[in-house]
């Protein structure tokens, strides 16, 4: 039963397409044209050159020109100014600042401090930098030995 409903239907459907424009259930035809050709577009023109209109360079500003050098004489040289006289240390307070200079880069401190301290209260007088000049405290400073011969002052 079921085949012959199917085919009753397929007949219903192919009778109402191929049926006439006026029919009822029947689509209303299709006018299927070609396509147009491009229309061609007539060549075009470049565009004619424009000119470049470059603004006029800024009128030129002279700056008022330097007053003439003047020479003055040259200065005569300054004399050097005199350093004030260092006043010899009286104590060991006076001692350890100028010790602790002399001392500085040596690789025993304590030693080199304690053997300064005792040449600058007996001599008065610290040489300055940390290693010779020793004349410039005269002879005390520089001749001062220990017990076994060597250089007593640092």
């Amino acid at each position: 039963m079921a085949p012959l409903l199917f085919f009753a239907f397929f007949l219903l459907i192919a009778s109402t397409n191929g049926a006439s424009p006026g029919a009822p259930g029947a689509f209303p035809p299709v006018n299927v044209s070609s396509p147009t050709p491009p229309v061609p577009m007539p060549p075009t023109t470049p565009y004619p050159p424009t000119q470049v209109i470059t603004p006029p360079p800024p009128p030129q500003v002279k700056l008022p020109s330097p007053p003439p050098a003047v020479n003055l004489p040259p200065r005569p040289p300054s004399p050097p100014v005199p350093t004030p006289p260092v006043s010899p240390p009286k104590t060991t307070a006076d001692c350890i600042p100028l010790c602790s200079v002399r001392c500085k880069l040596h690789s025993r401190k304590n030693v080199c401090l304690r053997a300064c301290t005792t040449c600058c209260l007996r001599c008065k007088c610290v040489p300055p930098g940390q290693y010779g000049n020793r004349q410039k405290c005269g002879k005390c400073y520089a001749n001062m030995t220990t017990r076994g011969g060597r250089l007593k002052c640092p």
